[in-house]
């Protein structure tokens, strides 16, 4: 969720109904090279709270210094990323890459968590590939080393996010008696129903919604009604869903400046009018002006064309 969760977006899922967000994934060295793209994911408003700041890295002093630069924005907890499957990132041994090195992971763990008052989390995944998934045992030796929650991605490092998560041994991990930490369960959560089936199936403690967030936002209210009532709410009109890219694009813009508040709406944009019908034209412009008032214009005209609008299996015209 690199370039995604920054806190503009981070807010907009939290007004619907996130109970915690993370920053984007931080490296240890950029951070204690002062790097300033790595320094600015640390911000974190009081309105998005709780809040963790989500750190990776190979080297254990590079990410204890990043721990205590971390701690400076006071988060509510720190989240070890133990499971980002991009080759360049896995290929130095950190994120997934230490699924490969078990006994570096557990000492990085350990060392982390004697270094800060802070809760610790960790999120990772099955295992290195088909032959290597030892999340079940990987679990209790990370609980053993002293974090507070364990999150886990239903796929090895090697199927990246192709194919489908395989919540088995998420529920094996999570009704294993020697597990006394929540467990979290994250992979192809893509709306309410499946949410609720991954509660009443695996029985875990919380869940965590990552792609299906992008351009959807309201996909947290959604699960929550449903979880509480047995109702799914519609999707947003087409003019509710421009009011929250407006919404979004203006805080964007706040927190990343020009041009990266631009660039990094992008993919949101066309995420948050996908399956609109003869849209390529506009779309295209939305992905290519560089021009902030351009933008807000062809927000605008996309209100107006498409009023009334909700995009549902196919979109239909209320």
């Amino acid at each position: 969720m690199e370039d995604i969760t920054d806190p503009s977006f981070r807010l907009i899922c939290k007004e619907f109904g996130a109970d915690m967000v993370y920053t984007e994934f931080i490296s240890s060295d950029g951070l204690i090279r002062e790097g300033r793209s790595s320094i600015k994911k640390l911000e974190i408003c009081e309105e998005e709270r709780p809040a963790g700041v989500q750190l990776y890295g190979h080297n254990i002093d590079s990410m204890l210094e990043a721990v205590k630069l971390a701690e400076q924005v006071n988060p509510e907890l720190l989240d070890i990323n133990f499971g980002c499957p991009v080759k360049k990132i896995s290929n130095r041994g950190a994120g997934a890459g230490m699924l490969k090195n078990i006994p570096l992971m557990l000492e990085m763990t350990r060392a982390i968590v004697n270094s800060t008052t802070l809760p610790v989390t960790v999120k990772t995944r099955l295992g290195w590939d088909e032959e290597s998934k030892n999340i079940v045992e990987v679990a209790e030796m990370l609980q053993d080393a002293g974090i507070e929650a364990i999150t886990i991605h239903g796929r090895t490092r090697n199927q990246l996010y192709k194919g489908s998560a395989d919540w088995t041994l998420i529920g094996v991990v999570r009704n294993n008696p020697a597990m006394k930490i929540p467990v979290i369960g994250n992979g192809d959560i893509t709306g309410p129903i499946v949410a609720k089936e991954m509660f009443d199936r695996y029985n875990v403690d919380g869940i965590m919604v990552g792609r299906a967030a992008v351009g959807k936002p309201w996909i947290f209210r959604q699960i929550r009604t449903y979880l509480h009532t047995g109702i799914i709410p519609e999707e947003p009109l087409l003019e509710e869903k421009v009011d929250i890219a407006l919404k979004h694009f203006r805080n964007s813009l706040i927190w990343k400046g020009e041009p990266v508040g631009i660039y990094e709406m992008r993919r949101h944009f066309s995420n948050y009018f996908k399956g609109l019908p003869h849209f390529r034209e506009i779309r295209l412009k939305l992905l290519t002006s560089m021009e902030i008032n351009e933008i807000i214009d062809t927000l605008e005209l996309i209100r107006l064309r498409y009023k009334g609008f909700r995009i549902e299996s196919g979109g239909e015209y209320l």
